[in-house]
């Protein structure tokens, strides 16, 4: 019988996992699971709990639910471990923007039956001057408002609470003076907003095309400071609509592995949407398909040779033998 470790945060988002719980454990119990259960009881309980579980050798997977802070607090705990467990997530926050870039459902019923009938994928996870981080960094404006809306506010209407209360911030936006170096390039301006990302979207909002999980870069956005208030709003429309063409005078999107960030003042950032302090030198790497997450057949493979060990015969119940 294959052991479950299963960490989760019964407060997030409209507390989907607090009346399920039970059907959750009866689903992977039916699928041969045995199944222990960790309810998170405060800040950074997720990371501990994911060290015990991959130090005690005696589980095969941890499943976590909860929404992308608790699922960030997990990947710490894996990044911290020297034999780091494969890791199922049901997707149960506000915006769950790392549950959309894997394809898992914001079902909780059918978030467990794309982890047990699901597969393999190896993940990139970013480095913030020594931390890790899942799918996004970012500075500058808007990004105080991800972290200091309150959660009842975002448990009624989701990832508009993000917008409706950046809206308010847009009279005391100010730019922000930074060098930036990667890939032996240097770019220095007065950015409003910058934001490195390895996600389909930021804040349940802003949707990014063409990206990739495990390729070894993120995704980079600047946003140059407009002249006006009414061009910033513009430049909010075409981020926010998939189809617009982007401003390039005042927004810039490239592709990197390894960047600096030095300013002449402490900037506040945002990880994966939490406070993640104050520097005014940033040092931001990937660690290329550092964590193996448990995902939807729907889901990217992370090449053809996967794809083709795992055909729909072979997925009717995962594997986590320890040997492989």
């Amino acid at each position: 019988m294959k052991k479950l470790y299963f960490i989760t945060n019964l407060q997030s988002g409209k507390s989907a996992m607090r009346g399920k719980l039970a059907a959750v454990i009866d689903q992977f119990t039916a699928a041969g699971f045995e199944v222990t259960v960790r309810t998170t009881q405060c800040r950074n309980d997720a990371t501990a709990a994911a060290e015990y579980a991959c130090l005690t050798g005696n589980y095969d997977l941890i499943v976590c639910s909860g929404g992308d802070g608790t699922l960030n607090e997990v990947v710490q705990g894996l990044m911290h471990s020297q034999n780091p467990l494969p890791l199922g997530y049901i997707p149960c926050g506000s915006t769950n923007d790392f549950g959309r870039s894997l394809k898992m459902s914001s079902d909780v019923e059918e978030a467990v039956s794309q982890i047990i009938n699901g597969h393999p994928f190896r993940c990139d996870i970013g480095t913030f001057n020594g931390r890790n981080f899942l799918y996004v960094a970012a500075f500058g404006a808007f990004t105080e408002t991800v972290y200091e809306t309150p959660q009842n506010v975002k448990n009624v209407i989701g990832h508009m609470a993000y917008l409706l209360h950046g809206l308010t911030l847009l009279p005391s936006i100010r730019p922000l003076h930074m060098k930036i170096e990667y890939d032996g390039k240097v770019v220095e301006d007065d950015f409003l907003f910058g934001m490195v990302s390895n996600t389909a979207s930021v804040g349940g909002m802003l949707k990014l095309n063409n990206f990739r999980l495990d390729d070894g870069t993120f995704e980079v956005m600047l946003i140059r400071k407009p002249p006006n208030v009414i061009q910033l709003n513009k430049i909010l429309t075409q981020l926010l609509d998939i189809n617009m063409d982007i401003d390039e005078e005042y927004v810039s999107y490239f592709r990197a592995g390894n960047l600096r960030f030095i300013s002449n003042e402490e900037i506040p950032w945002t990880l994966d949407g939490e406070y993640g302090g104050k520097s005014c030198d940033t040092e931001i790497g990937i660690c290329n398909r550092a964590i193996t997450f448990w995902v939807s057949d729907d889901a990217p493979y992370n090449d053809d040779e996967i794809k083709r060990l795992f055909t729909q015969d072979q997925m009717e119940a995962p594997h986590f033998d320890k040997e492989e």
